[in-house]
């Protein structure tokens, strides 16, 4: 080495600059990210569905029917008889309600009217009152989905995901901003889908560390009886609640079995069969009931002075005979003194609702058959206008429409075909809970429909089924992003993937927002918008 060397050493190498830290969220954000995520969610989906709306001023649909309906409970308790032109009186100015006292035939339990009622109560016989409940219950799903999502599979990402994908989704809206009872109904069901969920936590919480999993007693499960309340709610809404109510019932009990056998239990079957089965019949069957009839409550009173609801005293002067029919069944004329006049009333109207709703076979432009509503193939047109040109802003030569299309939005129904099949795969093969529990909903909501080959049907009721379509696409989307532990360039890929699904439905949502809220627009914008002609 030379002197220069030995005086004047090379100078060290200058160290390396640290990596820049990750940013982090404020602690406080991180702390309740649980929350702020889903209620910044349903705040975007609120502003969707109460903005403008009290547009359009008409009665859409079958508004016809339920606004009314719910506008009468309020007044007598019971359903009354409208005059054919009620609807031009209420829309007038000034207005006039021409409500009688005599009782109308209905076809659907009371209990979604009397929650449009309150819309009606707080706002008025208008539109922005008798559609209020569905808009605030439409928004509110959003923010449950949100939390159900995060609960189902452990991730606010993809809990919030699916709340977002429900947010743009175009039934969704359009039935959260019209007067009618299939988003009531959506409410209670995701409602006790998710009270269920909490219900398996707890349960798996009392049987861990449990010495004997066959012998331990569960004891008193109130999220168990609070799902079977709202599920009763959902069937003294519509009656095709009760399909609901017996895959729930199913799904409770299989969750029993699993858990008892995850605690190690030798015999989970029997176990469960001899401790849990009949308190969940209970608590699920039992609670409904007590709902449903309660959901009557102003039609069973309504019997004063020889007044009341339709068929309330058909059992009066009867001595004490049971209904003729049951459920489309003639019955045999037997005493059935001990049971109260007007239960035996309630029980023969529903034999005269049950033929109604099975026999309605009426031909409808709008009807549709249920194999065709996962792809939306038929869509129902609930409001449609003409408008010329030179009025309401429409500047078109060639006219302007204006529209309200119960049309789920496209891309996102049939991304959520493949996350069925996705899903189907998931529960058959890695025997994923999570993905039989979204399918069971589905099960329970859709399959039904099927035995109503015959049945003037329309798409708008999968409504109800939106809420566990876009659990199923969040939860394909989330193995897209890929697993826990995953390389950070499989998790970019995945992410770049995830989001361009994501974006793309937005997208499809916001071309057509404007047939979802009857937004003028130029004729040949509206013929860009019908892909299929049987969405005309």
């Amino acid at each position: 080495m030379t002197q220069a060397a030995l005086t004047h050493p090379p100078a060290a190498a200058a160290p390396a600059a640290p990596a820049p830290a990750p940013r982090r969220l404020p602690p406080w954000v991180a702390d309740h990210a649980g929350w702020l995520g889903p209620i910044a969610v349903a705040l975007f989906a609120g502003l969707l569905r109460f903005w403008n709306l009290g547009y359009p001023n008409a009665f859409v649909f079958d508004e016809t029917y339920y606004p009314k309906d719910a506008w009468s409970l309020l007044r007598q308790g019971y359903e009354g008889s409208w005059p054919d032109h009620a609807n031009t009186d209420i829309l007038a100015v000034p207005q006039t309600v021409p409500l009688t006292p005599s009782p109308e035939f209905i076809a659907h339990p009371p209990l979604g009217k009397w929650v449009m009622a309150i819309g009606e109560q707080l706002f008025g016989l208008h539109p922005f009152g008798w559609r209020f409940m569905t808009a605030l219950l439409g928004t509110v799903t959003v923010l449950m989905l949100a939390r159900i999502g995060r609960r189902l599979f452990g991730s606010t990402l993809i809990g919030c995901t699916a709340a977002l994908l429900m947010a743009v989704d175009g039934l969704q809206l359009v039935m959260s901003r019209v007067g009618l009872l299939d988003g009531i109904q959506m409410f209670f069901v995701l409602a006790s889908f998710g009270s269920l969920l909490i219900d398996r936590d707890h349960v798996r919480a009392r049987l861990a560390g449990v010495a004997d999993a066959d012998r331990v007693r569960l004891g008193l499960r109130p999220w168990r009886i609070a799902a079977g309340v709202l599920v009763g709610a959902a069937c003294a809404v519509k009656w095709n609640g009760v399909m609901i109510l017996a895959a729930f019932g199913l799904l409770t009990v299989l969750w029993d079995q699993s858990g008892r056998r995850g605690a190690g239990a030798r015999r989970p079957w029997r176990s469960m069969l001899r401790r849990d089965a009949v308190p969940a019949l209970l608590a699920m069957v039992g609670s409904a009931l007590v709902v449903y009839v309660g959901a009557w409550g102003g039609w069973l009173a309504s019997g004063g002075n020889g007044e009341g609801g339709y068929d309330r005293h058909w059992a009066d002067g009867r001595a004490g005979l049971s209904p003729d029919r049951f459920l489309g069944v003639p019955l045999p004329q037997v005493p059935m003194s001990w049971v109260p006049a007007a239960l035996r009333s309630l029980w023969h109207y529903h034999s005269q609702m049950y033929d109604f709703n099975t026999g309605l076979s009426t031909p409808h432009t709008y009807q549709s058959n249920p194999f065709s509503w996962l792809v939306v193939g038929r869509p129902v047109s609930m409001y449609w206008e003409q408008v010329p040109n030179g009025q309401r802003g429409c500047t078109d030569s060639g006219g302007c429409a204006a529209q309200i299309l119960g049309l789920g939005t496209p891309l996102l129904w049939w991304t959520a075909c493949f996350a069925l099949v996705y899903l189907l795969w998931r529960w058959f093969f890695r025997r994923d809970w999570r993905s039989g529990a979204v399918l069971c909903a589905v099960a329970g909501i859709y399959l039904p429909w099927f035995q109503y080959q015959e049945r003037t049907v329309f798409s708008f009721y999968m409504v109800v089924l939106v809420p566990f379509l876009c659990l199923a696409v969040a939860q394909m989307l989330g193995a897209i992003l890929g697993p826990p532990g995953c390389s950070p360039e499989r998790r970019r890929i995945g992410a770049a993937g995830a989001g361009l699904i994501v974006l793309a439905i937005v997208g499809c949502f916001a071309f057509f927002y404007p047939l979802y809220t009857a937004e003028v627009i130029p004729m040949s914008s509206w013929q860009d918008r019908m892909w299929f002609t049987s969405w005309i």
